[in-house]
C-alpha cells in the first residue's frame, strides 16, 4: 500500500524538461559534448525547470522524437560562431572558433521547436543561431564596422569584469520582453564580437543597444515563448530581477506545454 508520502510526490507536477544545446569540446585524447555550469544554474534556480544536454549527433537522433519528450529547448552562448557558410559568407577571420557540429543540430532544431510550438530562449550565440535559422545574416566583426561600439569583453579581467555591466539597451514598448520585464531599459553586459546584421523575416526587434545594434528579437507567430538576446542573462542571475524575469517567463512557458501533456 503507498503512503500518503509517496502518492503526494506522484500527483506533484514534475517540472519541464530542457532541452539544452551542448558544444563540441576536444580534451585530448577524447572529445566530449558540453556545456556551461551557468547556463545549467539560471534554469534550475531562476526558470525551475530540469535541464537535459543534448548530444551533437544530428546524424543519429530524430529531432520530432527529442521534441516529444521535450518542455522547451534552450540554446547557450559559446566561444565558437555559427560558421559563415551558413549566412552566405566566407569566413573572414581564419583562427575563429566553429562548431559545424553544433550548427548541423541547431540550426534545424531551433526551426523545428517553434514548428512544435515549444518555447525556445537563446543567449549569446544562440541568438545568433536562431537569426541565421530563419534565413538572416551576422556581422562577423562587430568591431571592425565602424558603426558600432566596442561589444567585446576585455579577456585580462577577471570574470566578474568581463560580465559586468557595459551599457544600456532599449526595450520596444509593449513587446514580449517589455512585457516580461516591466521596464523600458536593461543595464546587460556585453561579451560578444559577431551581432545581427540582417534581422531575419519573422523576427521582431525587442531591444536595441544604444549604437542601434539588435539586442534581442521574438518569433512572430511562435505559439509559444521564442526569444533571443545577446546579452548573458544567466550570469548571477539571481541577482539581477529583469533576467531572472526573463528565465522565469521562459520556466513559465515550459510549465504550460508540460502541464498540458500531463493531463
Amino acid at each position: 500500500m503507498k503512503s500518503g508520502e509517496d502518492m503526494a510526490h506522484q500527483s506533484a507536477p514534475q517540472r519541464p524538461l530542457v532541452g539544452v544545446v551542448t558544444d563540441l569540446k576536444e580534451i585530448e585524447p577524447h572529445r566530449f559534448f558540453a556545456t556551461g555550469e551557468k547556463y545549467l544554474r539560471a534554469l534550475t534556480d531562476a526558470a525551475d525547470v530540469v535541464p537535459v544536454l543534448l548530444p551533437l549527433m544530428a546524424d543519429r537522433v530524430h529531432l520530432q522524437e527529442w521534441l516529444q519528450r521535450l518542455d522547451g529547448v534552450f540554446l547557450t552562448g559559446a566561444y565558437s560562431n555559427v560558421h559563415p557558410r551558413h549566412f552566405a559568407q566566407t569566413d573572414e577571420i581564419p583562427d575563429t572558433q566553429h562548431d559545424e557540429a553544433r550548427d548541423a543540430l541547431s540550426l534545424d532544431l531551433i526551426r523545428a521547436t517553434v514548428d512544435a510550438g515549444k518555447p525556445l530562449l537563446g543567449v549569446c550565440r544562440g541568438m545568433q543561431e536562431m537569426n541565421v535559422a530563419f534565413g538572416g545574416s551576422l556581422h562577423q566583426n562587430l568591431h571592425l564596422t565602424g558603426r558600432y561600439q566596442e561589444h567585446r569583453e576585455d579577456k585580462s579581467q577577471p570574470l566578474a569584469v568581463q560580465y559586468g555591466p557595459a551599457h544600456d539597451v532599449s526595450l520596444v514598448p509593449g513587446g514580449v520582453l517589455a512585457r516580461v520585464t516591466g521596464v523600458e531599459n536593461i543595464t546587460v553586459n556585453s561579451v560578444h564580437t559577431q551581432g545581427v546584421d540582417r534581422l531575419a523575416s519573422g523576427l521582431q526587434v525587442e531591444a536595441r543597444a544604444e549604437d542601434g545594434l539588435v539586442e534581442a528579437f521574438s518569433v512572430e507567430g511562435a505559439r509559444r515563448f521564442a526569444v533571443g538576446v545577446q546579452w548573458h542573462p544567466e550570469w548571477q542571475v539571481l541577482e539581477h530581477p529583469q533576467n531572472k524575469a526573463l528565465f522565469t517567463a521562459f520556466g513559465d512557458a515550459c510549465r504550460e506545454v508540460a502541464a498540458a501533456n500531463q493531463r
